[in-house]
């Protein structure tokens, strides 16, 4: 029956857990705490994992990129389970905003997944670095959403457009009522699908591009966009993750280890997170990406 599957689908079948050495499993014992850690930090600092996993895991683990950005993705859909649910549980994410933006970001993240299986090994790392040291500066000079006054990117096209859509209000568990002009939808999907496929490609920039243009673009509160965006990339990742497993063999022997450290340091992160100023968290995040981005296309153009 398997080999009937592949044949009729053009796809290896997912392998077995067992099929996995156990030795191989024991030998990467130390991701676990490494992925404690890195969860912890990207929950704290409202920041992408995969940010730190697929940099992890290809530089340090040794996979190769599309193989770190599978485990990347599907180690974020994991890790993503707690934030989800407190903000599903809170009321605070527009699902009519958000129905939109996965127009644009599913089709492209598959695309993008696909993409990267299929793309040269070097031109993907190249792709990689590129998008890590892009991102990077992103964190450092971008304003977090928390600091980004609503409508300042709104300009006066995008203010009228949005007058011409209504208004949206998202009413929270616990009594407050956020009430905003409904977004002008198209530059929405277009921007998601953009992410959507850096996402595919690389397992990050989704929710770095959507959070803020929410917010600067659309006026939307920061606590409903961030809801709002964390629930998009929860779907899309789905999707991404599940792509990059059917077009290759996962690596259980690493997301073995990886997935119960983001279920950990995810719950660790949520509480140490109303501690630590976002802003200076993401400026420092945004220093350490630029450095490693730069790693990665030093060894693998060796500029």
């Amino acid at each position: 029956m398997p080999s009937s599957l592949a044949l009729a689908s053009g796809v290896d079948p997912l392998p077995l857990l067992s099929a996995v050495s156990v030795d191989q499993v024991l030998d990467h014992w130390w991701v676990f705490p490494a992925s404690v850690l890195f969860s912890m930090i990207a929950i704290a600092a409202g920041v992408s994992g995969a940010l730190f996993f697929s940099p992890f895991f290809l530089l340090a683990v040794g996979l190769g990129p599309a193989q770190a950005v599978g485990a990347g993705l599907m180690t974020e859909v994991f890790g993503m389970g707690n934030g989800l649910r407190s903000y599903v549980k809170q009321g605070v994410v527009d699902y009519a905003t958000a129905k939109w933006l996965l127009v644009g970001a599913l089709p492209a993240i598959v695309i993008g997944s696909f993409a990267a299986h299929y793309v040269p090994d070097t031109l993907l790392r190249g792709g990689f670095g590129v998008g890590l040291f892009v991102l990077g500066g992103f964190l450092l000079y971008s304003d977090s959403p928390e600091e980004t006054e609503p409508g300042e990117r709104e300009g006066e096209f995008l203010e009228k457009k949005n007058a011409e859509c209504g208004t949206t209000v998202v009413n929270a568990t616990d009594g407050e009522r956020f009430v905003y002009p409904t977004c002008w939808r198209p530059p929405g999907v277009a921007l998601a699908a953009l992410g959507g496929a850096i996402t595919g490609l690389i397992s990050a920039g989704l929710p770095e591009i959507v959070t803020t243009q929410l917010v600067a673009r659309c006026r939307m509160p920061p606590r409903v966009a961030v809801a709002t965006s964390v629930f998009v990339l929860a779907i899309a990742a789905v999707a991404g993750a599940a792509v990059h497993a059917l077009a290759a063999t996962p690596v259980w022997y690493v997301v073995v280890w990886s997935i119960p450290g983001v279920i950990v340091g995810g719950t660790v992160g949520a509480r140490v997170g109303k501690y630590v100023p976002s802003g200076l968290m993401e400026r420092g995040l945004g220093v350490v990406f630029g450095i490693v981005g730069t790693i990665v296309l030093v060894t693998t153009f060796g500029i």
